[in-house]
């Protein structure tokens, strides 16, 4: 009976949750912007036990924040434990669109996730320290940041990924302050030419970088994320594009994020 006792409490902690992954709220000074930045950071249950893991960078939306992942999509912890991978959360401010902004010298948020930030990490956490073992990801604002930050530094991620992302920002004008940081379209219009994933597919080459993407077909941005589609189809630029039924909220993407992580999790155990 001592015996049974024992054991049935140690299956009750483990399902309700004592062994599982750890979130920590960390402070990363950026040099580029002279300010400090939060980020959340998520380790598995396994961390520990393995000398290094992957890491997913996952990008918050327009108007939202570093924590906002682990508040509307708790179950990311589950999935980091699923998949031994860490998830990475870092603060983009209120509309940077993860972009060194041309025209406004404190939102240089290109530098701060893809350099200093990665740096940090390297060298405070037990990483995979290369491009093999990083992937990027995010929705809406940082759907566009996923792809954007990628595309442009594929010596740093491997991997990259879209969730609702706005992928052309040429069609929103007047959408979203994206006037604050490049100047106006009318004005500035080769800089609305230049920071929009669409403006990048020259710098794809076929299977150098593993591309997703997902967009539900009620979605204002569905057009832009098909027509990305289909203009990678046409470059012969391998990638995952997911659509279904779904609107621009949050159910769609905490299931957005289940498909993301497995097929990161296929690209991160292809380079064990």
């Amino acid at each position: 009976m001592k015996r049974f006792s024992i054991s049935y409490l140690l299956l009750a902690l483990f399902t309700l949750g004592a062994f599982s992954a750890t979130v920590d709220t960390v402070s990363v000074f950026s040099d580029k912007m002279n300010k400090n930045i939060k980020a959340v950071v998520i380790k598995p249950q396994s961390y520990d036990n393995k000398a290094a893991h992957p890491v997913l960078y996952l990008l918050h939306g327009h108007s939202g924040r570093y924590d906002g992942w682990i508040k509307d999509a708790p179950h990311i912890k589950e999935l980091a434990d699923q998949y031994g991978m860490m998830i990475v959360c870092p603060d983009g401010g209120f509309s940077s669109w993860y972009w060194d902004s041309p025209v406004d010298s404190t939102f240089q948020y290109e530098t701060f996730v893809s350099k200093e930030l990665i740096a940090w990490m390297d060298k405070n956490y037990k990483t995979v320290p290369s491009r093999a073992g990083r992937a990027i990801t995010g929705l809406s604002m940082g759907g566009h940041g996923g792809l954007y930050l990628a595309f442009r530094n594929q010596e740093v991620f491997g991997a990259c990924g879209s969730m609702s992302g706005g992928v052309d920002i040429r069609p929103f004008p007047n959408n979203w302050n994206m006037s604050k940081r490049l100047g106006t379209q009318r004005e500035h219009s080769d800089n609305w030419e230049e920071y929009t994933v669409m403006g990048l597919l020259h710098l794809l080459t076929p299977n150098t970088l593993k591309i997703i993407i997902d967009c539900g077909t009620e979605d204002f941005f569905y057009q832009v994320n098909k027509r990305l589609h289909e203009e990678l189809l046409y470059r012969n630029i391998p990638h995952d594009f997911i659509s279904r039924p779904g609107a621009h909220n949050g159910q769609y993407w905490r299931n957005a994020v289940k498909y993301q992580m497995l097929y990161f999790n296929e690209f991160f155990k292809s380079n064990n």
